[in-house]
């Protein structure tokens, strides 16, 4: 069984997350656009939380993103807030920001309006900054928006959990 879907079961994603990250002494960061600071809701739910939690940002608007996370304007021009390469730069920010070990970044359309033929409302981007590099996701969560940022934050909780067990695994 998938550890991340076994954790869903059993326990919480964001206890197990943040539980690892505790065992591990190492930190995380967040950079929060759509969900609008719902996964640092999760996060800080948790007790114990404080020990890992080092910085979560909700950076809504495209001056936000540039001011407090370094997102460039060429990018954001090129690309638009919802695309993989903001969501990178939003992550790597909040990573240098929070200077944590991890940082996790989310930019999308929670709708009902925004969408377009590209990108339709529902439409994600995830990233995941660790020590050794940047990984970033698309996904698609149609839906109302309670519901997007149930299934987003589930998704971007899930993507750090699997790589921290895969770290885990490696370093045995």
């Amino acid at each position: 069984m998938n550890s991340a879907l076994h954790a869903t079961m059993t326990e919480s994603l964001s206890t197990r997350v943040v539980r690892l990250l505790a065992e591990r002494k190492q930190t995380l960061a967040l950079a929060e656009s759509c969900t609008g600071g719902y996964i640092a809701h999760r996060v800080t739910n948790v007790p114990g939380a404080s020990a890992i939690f080092s910085t979560g940002l909700v950076t809504y608007s495209n001056e936000a993103k540039q001011r407090l996370l370094g997102v460039s304007g060429e990018t954001l021009a090129r690309h638009g807030a919802v695309s993989e390469p903001v969501a990178r730069e939003m992550a790597e920010g909040a990573r240098r920001a929070g200077q944590a070990d991890y940082a996790i970044a989310v930019t999308g359309i929670a709708g009902p309006g925004g969408g377009t033929p590209e990108k339709p409302v529902g439409t994600v981007f995830i990233a995941l900054a660790s020590p050794t590099e940047t990984r970033a996701w698309r996904r698609f969560n149609p839906g109302e928006r309670l519901a997007f940022k149930q299934a987003t934050s589930d998704q971007a909780l899930g993507e750090l959990l699997a790589l921290l067990e895969a770290e885990n695994k490696s370093e045995k």
